[in-house]
């Protein structure tokens, strides 16, 4: 059983963008999401009026999230999901913190609340079920970052542990490969809890035959550089293909980011 998900930091509104401001650029962003035809988007910078314009363009889709500071306010980390394919069966949302229930909380120098959006997923067709987590990680603390995946990795452990299900997690996580949340992911996730039979995730950029390149880009293009933005998978699904989609769309890129695609495969 096949599915393709996406990650895609949208790229707040600012008119500070000038010609790549959101207004101009919210077609390319749905265009582009409807070529590739996930049945999974996770979004970041996603404000509400931003994620409710770019739900008025894709058909087909609905969304859940809420915003870092309660309610409707800021960043959201949205999950669009193809309401034939996906049922949504529950969904929340925490906080990169000590105190990750706490609407708005904030630690370790981190800039800003960060949060993660998770849901319990169903294919309609296929009778399956998988957990999704969507998040952003600190731009400006690195130990909010490496602190902050552990958060991520503690509530997969306990969902896993109440269901038993495939996990994927995607997001901008403004980190290398090499740096502590990736390698965390990657080889060192061994909280105490762990599960046995997942003792961290897998990249999808494994399947790439050479890296991942840049996936941050300014709005500049390009992919010499190193990627910021990820998909990950339990043990229980192969990925099959995943790619950085570097096109330009009606004369123009739909981000500062690129989005991320990856065809799974669930065992």
């Amino acid at each position: 059983m096949e599915l393709t998900v996406m990650t895609f930091n949208l790229r707040y509104n600012t008119p500070n963008d000038g010609e790549n401001a959101w207004p101009l650029r919210v077609h390319r962003v749905s265009g582009i999401i409807q070529d590739r035809d996930p049945v999974i988007v996770g979004t970041q910078e996603g404000y509400r009026d931003m994620l409710i314009e770019l739900h008025g363009q894709l058909p087909g889709y609905e969304w859940i999230g809420s915003g870092r500071f309660g309610g409707q306010d800021n960043e959201h980390c949205a999950i669009f999901y193809k309401n034939d394919r996906v049922v949504i069966l529950e969904h929340g949302q925490f906080w990169l913190s000590e105190s990750p229930e706490e609407v708005a909380s904030k630690s370790w120098d981190s800039y800003f609340p960060r949060i993660c959006t998770w849901a319990r997923c169903r294919l309609i067709a296929e009778n399956r079920e998988f957990m999704l987590y969507n998040t952003h990680l600190d731009h400006a603390s690195q130990e909010a970052r490496d602190r902050g995946i552990e958060v991520i990795w503690s509530y997969i452990i306990t969902h896993r542990s109440l269901y038993g299900l495939p996990a994927v997690l995607m997001g901008d996580m403004n980190s290398f490969p090499e740096h502590q949340p990736i390698r965390f992911l990657e080889e060192e996730a061994k909280i105490e809890g762990g599960i046995d039979g997942m003792p961290w995730l897998t990249n999808a950029y494994t399947v790439l035959p050479a890296s991942a390149g840049l996936t941050a880009h300014n709005f500049h293009g390009g992919d010499e550089g190193k990627p910021i933005d990820y998909i990950f998978v339990s043990p229980e699904i192969s990925v099959m293909e995943c790619l950085v989609d570097r096109r330009q769309i009606d004369g123009g890129y739909p981000s500062d980011h690129y989005p991320i695609v990856a065809r799974l495969k669930l065992a």
